[in-house]
């Protein structure tokens, strides 16, 4: 039996109990991005080596959202790292979020509070707009016009608003019974659309909060295309270094909104490629825009949507699974693209040949290994087409 093993099955643990009751002493190479799995893999079976492409993959994926010439950023136990490239080697130098990208940050949540992103939300505030301005007019009209005091006023008001009337009508100038006639059948409308406002709150996903962490920034975030393992590993990564994140997936249904929901990553479900949907996350705002769904296709149309909505703005896509990216690549400048498959593939090979690799970076079509005691060594690839276990 070959000394090691390696699976990509992150479900199906049989068959790594299989392998180690068959052999003890062999090394596991398993990809698994459920952390209390991974965990209890290791716990109980200590030659197992747990990663998954989503944690190899997010490191390539963080250095150019955040930084056009850095290749990854990784933090390690000595603090956070960024990888540049100098002529044939990486240069690993320490990193830390500029004080203008935390000042936007900043600045981007601050606007993003009470800011209206659906439908739902649009009819909510102008329900509770509309009220308010009822009464704020009705009080102004009782207390300037007509000279009540201020509590006296504040009651009247507050029954017009309800829908039952002012307090007293005898002896009310005409012209006051007239407005107030027409406010209270207006709040009957108001109110209806207030409540639809709340309703649609409290039946709903509730992905994106009106205040609070998950509140939609308006500026200095960074969006990510795509909820799947990749794209939820990119977004918490991205917000312990103190990015703002904003995700898009177009499946109500993704398993892993429920996760992004208790993280307090705000998420708006809608197609990523769609122009409306970029420009009301402000992606010409945005430190860049992300896109690594599991479609290869799918995230150059994202890609070139972005260029059309902000071509200013740096776009990271995950790309190289399928056949047609390497053509695309060399006609479109669709931005710096990742191949997640690759960088996995070359770190699992690398574990099997026995070599202790503990992190990969990927540029372009290299890929780099992290090798204690040597630093990023450069690590050898093939065109698929080369490959000659492939007829």
């Amino acid at each position: 039996m070959s000394p090691y093993y390696s699976t990509t099955m992150s479900r199906r643990c049989a068959m790594r109990w299989a392998a180690a009751h068959i052999d003890p002493a062999a090394e596991l190479v398993v990809t698994i991005f459920d952390q209390t799995v991974s965990e209890q893999l290791v716990r109980l079976l200590p030659r197992c080596h747990v990663t998954s492409p989503a944690n190899l993959a997010a490191a390539s994926l963080v250095g150019p959202c955040l930084a056009a010439d850095t290749l990854a950023i990784r933090r390690t136990g000595g603090g956070t790292t960024a990888l540049r490239r100098s002529g044939e080697h990486l240069v690993e130098t320490s990193w830390a979020l500029g004080r203008r990208a935390r000042w936007h940050a900043r600045i981007g949540r601050v606007t993003g509070q009470l800011r209206p992103h659906d439908a739902g939300t649009r009819i909510l505030f102008m329900g509770l707009a509309g009220l308010l301005a009822v009464l704020l007019g009705d009080l102004a009209w009782l207390t300037l016009g007509a000279g009540h005091g201020s509590a006296e006023a504040f009651h009247e008001a507050a029954r017009v608003v309800a829908a039952v009337g002012p307090a007293t009508s005898a002896g009310a100038p005409p012209g006051y019974l007239l407005v107030s006639g027409v406010a209270m059948l207006v709040t009957v409308v108001l109110t209806a659309t207030f409540t639809a406002g709340v309703v649609d709150r409290l039946l709903g996903p509730r992905l994106v909060g009106l205040v609070g962490a998950r509140a939609l920034p308006r500026s200095g975030h960074v969006v990510v295309v795509g909820l799947g393992q990749v794209g939820l590993r990119l977004c918490q990564e991205l917000q312990r270094l103190g990015v703002t994140v904003v995700g898009v997936e177009r499946d109500p249904q993704a398993p892993n909104l429920r996760i992004a929901r208790a993280l307090g990553l705000p998420v708006v479900v809608a197609h990523g490629g769609d122009r409306a949907v970029l420009e009301r996350l402000r992606l010409h705002r945005a430190l860049a825009l992300a896109a690594v769904g599991s479609d290869d296709l799918d995230n150059i149309a994202i890609a070139v949507a972005a260029h059309g909505v902000a071509p200013d703005t740096r776009v990271v896509l995950r790309a190289g699974e399928h056949e047609a990216i390497a053509e695309t690549r060399s006609l479109l400048p669709l931005g710096t693209t990742r191949d997640v498959t690759g960088l996995g593939t070359n770190y699992v090979v690398a574990r099997l040949l026995g070599i202790p690799a503990t992190a990969v970076v990927g540029h372009d079509d290299q890929a780099y290994l992290a090798v204690p005691g040597e630093g990023y060594v450069r690590w050898p690839t093939s065109p698929r087409e080369e490959c000659r276990h492939i007829d």
